[in-house]
């Protein structure tokens, strides 16, 4: 009888790339450092782009060498960098399990904004984003979130000593529903505003959200960033049809959660941003613009009109400029600062809604609408014949 010896499983190292300072600092207490030990770490990594122990050079060798035994800086692995002709830059970006998610920046002027995804897919399936259409496969851990922050700034140079700083905003409006992903888009955001890793202000992080209403209650209490409604409708009637979570969360109980996020703030002259996207002949007449009107006279917004991005899963259309121009003007005169998003990377299908990533779908959605499609172009060429 051959006896089998057991093999000893060694112990996973833990990834410090997602680890708030809390996170750190507790891990450095669990491996008998001392806390102060996290910002040092937490600015080499995040400010200073450095992932080598041996180069954390105000740390002891000892430290050095017991961080290598127990610890790593794992990132995802960028498979591909598309640079549109407008200076936008979009980022395929493959992480565990094989899936791949996009994170777009988006340069104007002096600002830079970095559209970051915090799923794979997205389980909510609005009826008008190509996110929804790939289906859902998981929650990115927040070491998958922040890097895509540390990505796109070493990508143009941003971390270390003296950098240009290009990423000067961050939107939570890429794949995914960040809401779904709380725990870990909180640890990701604390990262992004922390003075000792990216510094970005909390004027200039937006999470945004189509209305988990219960996790925006949550939210005041763990982070001070701004605040984006994805509306997209002025009645609940035409929002079940375009955003589904809306039949559980209405608009009037996700507007609520929404004041009430925004009247704990210390700030009291932040507005929410509201993002409606035009779709042709849905949600762009005269009558829609009324009614979103008056449906937020009594809430601190600005808003935000997107002009919706074609893809070859939506038989939506494009919003005509005669329209976009009559919507915007009836919000106008309605007292609101309204303002138009421009499509910038849509040579990338790097454009508002156009993100798709490539996702293993775990809810057999994509198979369906590819099911779908097939079946609406096979009754065409029979019509046609």
């Amino acid at each position: 009888m051959v006896e089998v010896q057991e093999v000893a499983s060694v112990p996973a190292k833990t990834n410090l790339l997602g680890l708030s300072q809390s996170k750190m600092e507790a891990f450095f207490e669990s491996i008998g450092e001392k806390r102060f030990r996290a910002q040092q770490v937490l600015k080499w990594i995040h400010q200073l782009g450095v992932v080598d122990f041996d180069e954390m050079t105000n740390i002891s060798k000892d430290l050095r060498n017991k961080l290598k035994d127990v610890a790593e800086i794992r990132f995802p692995e960028v498979m591909k960098q598309l640079d549109s002709v407008d200076g936008t830059r979009k980022f395929l970006i493959k992480v565990e399990g094989g899936s791949a998610v996009e994170t777009v920046f988006i340069p104007d002027g002096e600002r830079g904004t970095l559209c970051v995804s915090s799923q794979i897919g997205c389980s909510l399936d609005c009826s008008f984003c190509a996110t929804g259409k790939q289906g859902f496969n998981r929650d990115l851990t927040a070491a998958e979130i922040i890097a895509q922050v540390w990505i796109a700034a070493k990508s143009f140079g941003q971390l270390g000593v003296n950098g240009p700083r290009k990423v000067t905003n961050v939107v939570l409006m890429g794949m995914g529903e960040p809401l779904l992903n709380f725990d870990n888009v909180v640890d990701a955001m604390s990262l992004m505003m922390h003075d000792n890793c990216y510094g970005i202000s909390k004027r200039r992080v937006t999470l945004s959200t189509s209305g988990v209403v219960p996790a925006l209650d949550r939210l005041g209490e763990y982070t001070d960033a701004c605040l984006a409604i994805s509306l997209h409708a002025p009645n609940d009637a035409l929002r079940n049809e375009l955003v589904p979570i809306n039949k559980k969360y209405p608009i009037a109980m996700l507007l609520d959660s929404a004041k009430r996020y925004i009247e704990q703030l210390p700030d009291t002259h932040r507005k929410i941003t509201i993002e409606y996207t035009l779709i042709d002949h849905v949600n762009d007449r005269p009558e829609h613009a009324h009614e979103l009107a008056e449906l937020l006279r009594d809430v601190p917004v600005k808003i935000n009109l997107i002009p919706f991005n074609p893809f070859s899963q939506s038989d939506y259309k494009r919003v005509s400029n005669n329209a976009l121009r009559r919507f915007q003007t009836i919000l106008i005169e309605s007292g609101y600062v309204t303002t138009v998003r421009t499509t910038r990377g849509d040579d990338i299908d790097a454009a508002c809604g156009q993100l798709a990533g490539s996702v293993n779908d775990l809810t057999r959605r994509a198979e369906r609408y590819r099911r779908q499609m097939a079946q609406q172009e096979e009754a065409v060429r029979i019509v046609g014949n």
